[in-house]
């Protein structure tokens, strides 16, 4: 498929786009976690065919019959202040949040008074226009401690005094390092029972980092105790990736490999380490996105029908999944991964230096700016498909989709004329829409063949990712947490690669900030090629006057702030 991507409300490929009414989807069966990603706007209950139950109502999650303290640790970070905060505030005041019985303390090792805390409570939640009776209980009761994670006794006192109230959440809204470190200096009866465990990704710096973090959580708490966070998984659109296949009979038969020809999953940004360097630099785009977000999604996309949208069918759908990825070609991963970072160059309107002269890069460690993998799924349903997961920073248009292209035709008819484009459906992930690419009949010759875009926006959730994230962590449901297996089987999926980047096997190149990232020896390249010769010769046989303004090029633009994650420290 072609680079780069069109700017909001822009054709697809300079080809009409044809909007179709929103619909809105039926809830997922079974989802007690789940947050309604859309109301039905038609009033009356829907009723479903004659002989059968009507449709499940979601379940809504009880609150707890006991107190819960969420200790945030590392309460002066970015995390907190810009999107566990408000995220908390918005859970407070939706239905959800209805009955719930908490205590939130903040603790940092800073010396900070109780009132420096109290408004930045307060400022959290008026930056999320969030008010109410709940609000102004969470920010009263509100207390800030000052505690050092790393000094010996400091977090068990802190965790023996917040269990006088009831429950405990611990979340580590710290760097990876001090979280682990963290947890190790803890013995398993210094935690209380009922006590939860939230951390942020990533979990280890590979499989046998993530094993060994995974032993000390689980010597401390069970594992539906332990909620490894990934917020690409509270996120709405993400989570209409379910309502999409499993509520839909149209699309699941054609959801295999006999009539898939290949799935991308792209997150590229305009915008560059917006103040990330610290952490950045020792992860890159491999570690920072491909490695989670895009792997979470992969598995999404990849995973057979679970029973339930349930913590363990859910869960275990995509440990299945992610059991059978593997490198396109683990014999050579020069032909199936790339790395690149960006050098100077221009972000719209403005210079920027090259990604080595920003402050607090290291410029020999060869940290990469763009990552791009190749993988296979080893299963009935996939073998022979390839997935490719991009993600890369400082580029020229922001790209945040997934794209099913689907095979060829095996015949066209003769006397339709035209040359037939792949059908395509993108899940676009900013803006959050769903696209269905299809050639259609003209308008100008009934038998000339024509691209069409059937498109719909698709409402934003009730619940911010960070909002729907604490709700599965306050009700104590892990249904969106990063299970402690597949943790372990994400980086063993990429360990072929870490290990030919560190070697030098696959070259680091570069790619002028604000253009489409590197050229030359594209992944899947062919298939690009020919994608974008096919879109050109559709348009050319359109005809000038019908060609005419229509701007635009392939993928979907995007607006709103990085999805990565932020800051921590």
């Amino acid at each position: 498929m072609c680079g780069g991507c069109h700017e909001p409300g822009a054709a697809t490929s300079g080809r009409p786009r044809a909007r179709a009414a929103p619909v809105p989807p039926a809830t997922p069966g079974g989802s007690a976690l789940l947050a309604p990603v859309r109301r039905r706007r038609e009033g009356g209950p829907r009723r479903g065919p004659p002989g059968r139950a009507p449709p499940r109502r979601p379940r809504r999650l009880e609150p707890r019959p006991v107190t819960t303290t969420l200790v945030v640790l590392g309460a002066g970070g970015d995390l907190a202040s810009r999107l566990l905060l408000p995220g908390l505030a918005d859970l407070l005041v939706s239905h959800h949040g209805e009955g719930l019985d908490l205590r939130l303390v903040g603790a940092d090792r800073a010396e900070h008074d109780q009132d420096w805390w109290t408004e930045r409570v307060r400022g959290a939640a008026e930056a999320a226009d969030a008010r109410g009776p709940a609000v102004d209980r969470l920010v009263e009761g509100t207390r800030y401690a000052s505690c050092d994670v790393s000094a010996d006794d400091d977090l068990a006192g802190l965790v023996a005094e917040a269990a006088q109230d009831g429950d405990v959440v611990l979340y580590f809204a710290l760097p990876p390092d001090v979280t682990a470190g963290a947890l190790r200096s803890l013995e398993p009866e210094q935690v209380p029972g009922g006590t939860r465990l939230v951390l942020e990704k990533p979990f280890g710096h590979d499989a046998a980092s993530a094993a060994e973090l995974n032993g000390v959580l689980t010597r401390l708490v069970p594992e539906d105790h332990v909620h490894r966070v990934d917020h690409f998984l509270g996120k709405s659109t993400v989570l209409n990736i379910l309502g999409l296949r499993f509520a839909n009979r149209l699309f699941e038969p054609l959801w295999s490999a006999t009539h898939v020809e290949r799935v991308d999953v792209v997150f590229d940004e305009d915008l560059g380490l917006a103040g990330r360097a610290g952490y950045y630099d020792g992860a890159g785009a491999l570690a920072d996105m491909v490695q989670s977000h895009l792997l979470q999604l992969l598995a999404l996309i990849a995973m057979d029908p679970p029973a339930t949208i349930s913590e363990r069918d859910l869960r275990d759908r995509k440990a299945e999944v992610l059991r059978a990825t593997r490198l396109w070609d683990s014999g050579d991963p020069a032909s199936c991964t790339r790395r690149a970072r960006w050098t100077a160059g221009r972000l719209g309107d403005e210079e920027v230096g090259a990604y080595a002269d920003e402050p607090g890069v290291d410029p020999e460690r060869g940290t990469e700016t763009l990552a791009e993998v190749v993988l296979a799924v080893d299963t009935w349903r996939w073998a022979g498909v390839p997935f490719r997961l991009r993600s890369g920073k400082a580029l020229g248009r922001r790209r945040k989709e997934a794209v099913i292209t689907f095979k060829h035709v095996p015949h066209l008819p003769t006397g339709l004329l035209g040359t037939p484009s792949p059908t395509r459906l993108r899940i676009g992930f900013g803006p959050d829409d769903i696209t269905l690419e299809l050639d259609l009949n003209g308008q100008d010759d009934a038998f000339g063949l024509e691209r069409t875009a059937l498109g719909t926006e698709l409402s934003p959730g009730e619940l911010t990712a960070y909002g729907q994230v604490l709700l599965g962590v306050l009700h104590g449901d892990p249904t969106l947490s990063v299970r402690g297996d597949t943790a372990e089987q994400c980086w063993r999926v990429l360990e072929p690669v870490v290990a030919a980047w560190r070697d030098g096997r696959v070259p680091l190149e570069t790619y002028p900030a604000g253009t489409g990232g590197p050229r030359g020896h594209g992944l899947l390249e062919d298939v690009d090629a020919r994608e974008c010769a096919e879109d050109a010769q559709v348009a050319a046989e359109r005809g000038p006057r019908r060609a005419a303004g229509e701007g635009g090029s392939e993928g979907s633009g995007g607006e709103g702030r990085d999805g990565d994650d932020p800051p921590v420290a």
